[in-house]
């Protein structure tokens, strides 16, 4: 198992993130349907634990198969693919977990992640995870205007460096320390756990899904800062409409024409959907 905690620094404030992250998903989702594949949301409904804790559920399924490598699909019984994620998102805190019918409890991709206003990364520990957990942790910084990311994905209006916010008036992320100096600013802290126990793939896999997940993280972050003008202004409400409204739409054009090979936006969608795409290409 390998355990990463990413850490993304953010021109925004804490519940300006929560808007702009669910509105990237729900449009990663579209993005991502087509062609007999892509996202099915079973459920996405108010939950209360028994704890006390209260926040969103969701649960959706990945359908795949024409988007892994094949060294994967090679392996792989047909239907083996498909992805099942559960997301219970008690904002600052989410937890999303993806599993996968065919390996069961030998593959998961767990990530919890809590969102802490104006922070600039520097807790060390706020998750709160075991000292066993911490001595495997590897903590991977994250800066959204200088990150390196694969030139064929590189797209002008998506770019921090060039893009300025009308409505927030915010950008372009110009500055080399801007992740120091921007105002508001919070950060983002996902732990995530990577697991594939699979004989004389486990280290190859579990290494490619790290890499794919720190390349998503980017990106998505990229465009959340980039896309603000779509998504500032708007209230929860307004993005449980949108949610609603893409569900049929999904349900529509998964038997439609083929989705749009994008990398995913969506923290969850992405590691399901970006992450095999953006290796077929290298």
């Amino acid at each position: 198992m390998l355990i990463k905690e990413y850490r993304v620094i953010n021109n925004c404030t804490e519940s300006e993130y929560q808007v702009g992250q669910l509105y990237a998903t729900a449009m990663a989702s579209k993005e991502q349907t087509g062609g007999g594949e892509g996202v099915e949301v079973l459920k996405n409904e108010p939950y209360e634990k028994e704890n006390g804790e209260k926040g969103q559920y969701t649960y959706k399924i990945f359908r795949l198969a024409s988007r892994v490598p094949a060294f994967v699909r090679a392996l792989a019984p047909a239907g083996a693919l498909d992805l099942y994620e559960e997301a219970w998102n008690a904002y600052p805190y989410c937890k999303t977990v993806l599993k996968n019918g065919y390996m069961k409890d030998n593959f998961s991709i767990v990530y919890e992640t809590l969102h802490v206003n104006n922070s600039r990364g520097e807790l060390e520990n706020a998750l709160k995870i075991s000292d066993a957990d911490l001595k495997k942790r590897d903590v991977v910084m994250i800066d959204v205007a200088n990150d390196k990311i694969d030139p064929k994905e590189y797209k002008p209006h998506e770019d921090p460096k060039l893009v300025h916010s009308m409505k927030a008036n915010r950008g372009p992320l110009t500055e080399k320390n801007w992740t120091q100096t921007c105002e508001p600013v919070m950060t983002c802290y996902k732990l995530v756990y990577i697991e594939f126990k699979w004989f004389g793939l486990q280290g190859k896999v579990e290494s490619f899904l790290a890499k794919t997940i720190h390349n998503l993280f980017i990106k998505f972050h990229r465009q959340l800062f980039c896309w603000m003008d779509q998504w500032y202004g708007m209230s929860i409400e307004d993005i449980r409409q949108l949610e609603e409204q893409i569900k049929k739409d999904l349900d529509v054009k998964r038997n439609e024409g083929p989705a749009v090979a994008v990398p995913s936006p969506s923290d969850s969608a992405s590691i399901a959907a970006s992450s095999v795409k953006t290796n077929e290409g290298k």
